[in-house]
């Protein structure tokens, strides 16, 4: 049980937020140590599936994702040259509701709530090293300050000390693949929509936000020479716009207004053999790390959070709480992280002859059979957490 329950959650992000306010709403007393100023993110857009929403909602914060987020209505994968669409997504079918949300309204969104419920947010508390127990984890301050914690949750993202604490170093890889991310104001009127434009060794997803003011841009790139890791590395624009100057009129317009760029190296890591031990326990990308292609890294951390604080309430050991935790997530993280990579290859078909087939194939797809376009998905967006662990 939770009640009175001291829990430490590192990393004051998507998933230590939400971590901290399923917890709370529990019965525990929740600290979560971030390491910036402020909690805050770096503009970007993300997208939060039903899957996701559905955790959100649970939590009380339906309403507010809706004023804050963009309704998408649907997702067109497209030509790269002719900016033609050859299949549609259409998400009014999908288990519920589906958004575009910039990332910064959202920790924003998570940090109020999470002050409601009476957690307290300390920053400016960089963690070091961390050494875990069954009694509780000891956590070492870049300063050298020592803090005890009788439970620890390690939200704190790729490089995670918690993770590394419990599996040992990561072995993560390059990819062959660099991405860029922009935003840049609309003009004019744009569709509630994510529009994928494919096409040989790269591709563009762009998306509105905060009401259709801004658009959303992350374009991907096949290439030897890599990247570091991180979202926070600035890049000549024109660089951008060289990498891409083969797609069409669309594409050119928007690559033509982007004035601040940042560029990161896509590495993949390899799931965590062990999310807990004794009195740890990880989520998130300090779990999981994936891809940015299927659009699940900040849903999979929402579902983590709901399961962890569910099993903890539902179990008098913490051990086999956190044993039923991992043993309800692992696989399907692990399933969603191998698709995300599998549709990197999907759209960066270069051969024309292949890539003229598949298109055309998912055309007749979209025309003969719609709903099964969507239905593709539904292990993905109708997986609800909040119904299977309540």
């Amino acid at each position: 049980m939770l009640t009175g329950r001291d829990i430490t959650v590192l990393g004051g992000g998507i998933a230590g937020l939400t971590a901290a306010i399923a917890l709370a709403r529990r019965g525990a007393c929740v600290t979560v140590f971030e390491q910036a100023e402020a909690i805050g993110e770096v503009g970007a857009g993300l997208q939060i599936s039903p899957n996701g929403a559905a955790v959100l909602c649970a939590l009380g914060m339906g309403e507010a994702l809706a004023r804050l987020g963009q309704r998408a209505a649907a997702v067109s994968l497209r030509d790269f040259a002719a900016g033609r669409e050859v299949v549609r997504l259409d998400l009014s079918g999908a288990a519920g509701p589906y958004y575009f949300v910039h990332r910064a309204d959202l920790v924003g969104m998570l940090a109020d709530a999470a002050r409601a419920e009476g957690v307290k947010l300390r920053l400016l508390q960089r963690i070091a090293s961390v050494r875990v127990g069954a009694g509780g984890a000891s956590l070492t301050t870049a300063q050298g300050a020592v803090v005890n914690a009788r439970l620890l949750i390690g939200a704190d993202g790729l490089h995670s000390v918690v993770r590394g604490a419990l599996n040992g170093a990561d072995q993560p890889f390059f990819t062959g693949q660099v991405a860029w991310r922009a935003l840049v104001p609309a003009a004019g009127d744009v569709a509630p929509e994510a529009r994928v434009y494919m096409g040989p060794g790269r591709h563009l997803v762009c998306y509105p936000l905060r009401g259709g003011k801004l658009i959303n841009l992350v374009a991907v790139q096949e290439r030897e020479n890599w990247a570091d890791e991180g979202w926070h590395h600035p890049d000549d624009p024109a660089n951008l716009r060289a990498a891409f100057a083969g797609f069409g009129a669309e594409v050119q317009a928007l690559l033509a207004r982007v004035e601040e760029v940042y560029l990161w190296g896509l590495f993949r890591h390899p799931v965590a053999p062990v999310w807990h031990r004794g009195a740890a326990a990880i989520l998130g990308d300090a779990a999981h790390p994936t891809l940015p292609f299927l659009a699940q890294g900040a849903n999979m951390a929402l579902e983590d959070a709901w399961v962890l604080a569910s099993t903890l309430a539902a179990h008098d050991s913490t051990e086999a709480a956190l044993a039923a935790y991992q043993a309800a997530r692992q696989e399907r993280c692990a399933r969603i992280v191998e698709a995300a990579s599998r549709n990197a290859r999907n759209y960066h078909l270069s051969f024309p002859p292949l890539r003229a087939a598949a298109h055309a194939a998912l055309r007749l797809g979209g025309r003969l059979a719609p709903d099964r376009m969507l239905g593709r998905f539904a292990w993905l967006y109708g997986h609800d957490v909040t119904r299977a662990h309540p």
